[in-house]
């Protein structure tokens, strides 16, 4: 092994003396939040919950990918989930552009053939957005189970708001 993680293994060891311990894996707020894997964001702070009270899906421009929405329905069956957050956010980069834009940039930064690469970005966050919680609040494991919403956070204010 390489040493190219070792400063963060070190403050994981003095992290892991204090902790969180023995949870049981259960949402105890009831809460998922399907966000942007934006490192402005934080999920649970941004709604005043704490580790072991939601589960906390990330995705690049919070869109419900299929990953995304497994993990929901698994949160709403088997997690007691019965609220879902669908979490967008201000400045975000994948609704700065087109897919095709997307994979230009990442080709400039790679020198690499991106050509396969699926970004699926939205400039339409709005539009995104509703689609989103459509899906879910459709979604035949989920429909009836669990409350959906669509929210945008300003990364410049930290305020939510819903949209949908």
């Amino acid at each position: 092994m390489n040493s190219d993680f070792e400063d963060l293994l070190a403050v994981n060891r003095r992290y892991a003396t204090s902790a969180p311990k023995n949870f049981d894996g259960i949402a105890h707020a009831g809460i998922a939040i399907v966000t942007c894997m934006d490192s402005r964001l934080e999920p649970l702070g941004m709604v005043g919950l704490f580790v072991g009270e939601a589960k906390i899906l990330r995705t690049p421009g919070g869109h419900v990918t299929p990953d995304a929405l497994v993990g929901c329905v698994l949160g709403v069956n088997l997690l007691q989930v019965n609220r879902i957050l669908v979490v967008s956010h201000s400045r975000c980069a994948m609704a700065s552009g087109t897919d095709e834009q997307i994979r230009a940039r990442v080709a400039e930064a790679s020198g690499r053939d991106t050509s396969s690469l699926v970004p699926d970005a939205d400039p339409d966050q709005v539009g995104r957005l509703r689609a989103d919680v459509q899906t879910l609040a459709t979604h035949p494991l989920i429909s009836g189970r669990a409350v959906v919403g669509g929210f945008h956070y300003d990364v410049d204010t930290g305020l939510l708001e819903q949209v949908c």
